[in-house]
């Protein structure tokens, strides 16, 4: 019998890993409001947005009955005088999951929003964009790497998170980065919006990978806001300071479907609610709490 768990991300309240215009709300009031809307968990968000002693992040966790199911790793893969870096900053913050939760999962994924060709050209990619054969090899080699690492020091588990603006974020790239990996060592964390705005259809791309996904991320991707962001050639930024990335059930994932397969191959992990809220965009509260009633019509 499947057990979903339903949980939210710092993401959600504004608090994102590009630096743009706007105030974030502090990681209190984050932590309050994702409690009131009935979520059950949350992820790190940015190294130092959440307290990084253990034992005061736990208790702020605890006080709220909240769990901590992972952290998003950003790292220039393609770059191998990033490797180095990237695996100290990896196994912080691996170690400070460690001290307060079962089971979270380090995401690693490429430096998105970093690369301009990517970045411009982000939701419309083509083969020409992406990365040399020589550089693929690069690029996997140094996720291995860090995952294992990871997993030697804190005993923690990696997933990789596909993305827009990043050398993974087509569902052909995908692919090539799951067949270049081990997948006893690094698995998938399936973003539904990043797939949909890369190309492809989540519930196909949920079905091809289903071996190698272990944890889930809910995103909505609004082709109202993709299809002009394509035509009109927009960068990523503006794709979703637009609102490209919608409320769950406004765009074109089908999750109803998604919830379906999920349920069908007893996928008992997390699902992370991520609705890419900038600082001064509407109200995070109230969108996380139609967020979660929607997954409730969809039963969990």
């Amino acid at each position: 019998m499947s057990r979903i768990k339903v949980a939210n991300a710092p993401c959600s309240w504004g608090v994102l890993e590009f630096d743009l215009d706007g105030e974030a709300a502090g990681y209190a009031n984050v932590l309050d409001e994702m409690a009131q809307s009935l979520y059950a968990g949350t992820e790190l968000g940015d190294w130092g947005f959440m307290p990084t002693d253990p034992l005061v992040l736990r208790e702020e966790l605890d006080q709220r009955g909240l769990t901590m199911l992972g952290a998003f790793v950003p790292i220039a893969l393609a770059n191998p005088d990033a490797h180095e870096e990237g695996i100290s900053l990896a196994v912080k913050t691996a170690g400070l999951l460690a001290a307060v939760s079962e089971s979270p999962f380090l995401v690693l994924a490429d430096d998105n929003g970093t690369v301009e060709n990517r970045t411009r050209k982000a939701g419309r990619i083509q083969t020409e964009d992406g990365l040399t054969d020589d550089q693929w090899i690069l690029f996997a080699q140094g996720a291995e790497r860090i995952a294992k690492t990871v997993k030697e020091e804190t005993g923690i588990r990696t997933v990789f998170h596909h993305h827009c603006a990043g050398y993974v974020e087509t569902p052909e790239e995908v692919g090539r980065f799951l067949s270049l990996t081990d997948p006893e060592i690094i698995g998938l964390c399936f973003d539904t919006g990043h797939y949909e705005y890369g190309g492809g259809n989540a519930v196909e791309g949920l079905k091809s990978f289903a071996e190698r996904i272990w944890h889930v991320h809910f995103k909505d991707c609004h082709p109202g806001i993709a299809g002009p962001a394509r035509n009109n050639g927009w960068d990523y930024f503006k794709a979703v300071k637009n609102g490209v990335f919608c409320e769950l059930g406004k765009g074109s994932v089908d999750f109803p479907a998604i919830v379906r397969e999920l349920k069908a191959r007893d996928y008992n992990g997390w699902i992370v609610v991520e609705q890419d809220v900038l600082p001064g965009m509407g109200t995070p509260l109230e969108s996380a709490k139609r967020n979660r009633n929607y997954l409730l019509t969809l039963g969990l």
